[in-house]
């Protein structure tokens, strides 16, 4: 027996006691489940209208002007300025119009390239028009707009 003054020691706990942090974890986790659908998904954007100074151009280059339209069809002109107007060729597809501007850069590889895209056409449309003439070896594109 052990006498009535002396306890027995008792060696210190290593364990950590993770129920308080899950308890914090939890409430955190519910915190951002209620208020992650209330965030805006987009950024209204107002970008300013400028009128631009006409693009310098070299005399012996030629310039490209492809204008997409709304229905999703291309033309394009051929031609030593940026003309909107006139017709050269139309397609009706991305594959008929990638063929046609690829000849164009076999033929003239320091060609200038200028998309005109509709008000009313779908952005995804003019982007996937830019990836299309750069396999067709278009190495820069210029974007056309009007002046407000």
């Amino acid at each position: 027996m052990q006498p009535r003054g002396r306890r027995q020691k008792r060696k210190p706990v290593a364990e950590m006691n993770v129920v308080p942090y899950i308890d914090v974890m939890l409430v955190l986790l519910v915190i951002f489940m209620v208020t992650a659908p209330m965030l805006n998904q987009g950024v209204k954007v107002d970008l300013p209208q400028v009128s631009s100074e006409i693009l310098p151009s070299d005399a012996n280059q030629q310039v490209l002007t492809l204008s997409v339209l709304a229905d999703g069809t291309y033309y394009w002109n051929l031609g030593e300025t940026v003309d909107t107007e006139n017709q050269t060729d139309s397609a009706v597809s991305l594959e008929e119009m990638t063929d046609g501007v690829t000849k164009i850069m076999n033929a003239r590889p320091d060609t200038l390239v200028y998309i005109r895209g509709d008000r009313d056409v779908n952005y995804g449309v003019v982007v996937t028009a830019m990836a299309s003439l750069q396999q067709a070896g278009v190495p820069n594109v210029g974007l056309i707009t009007e002046a407000p």
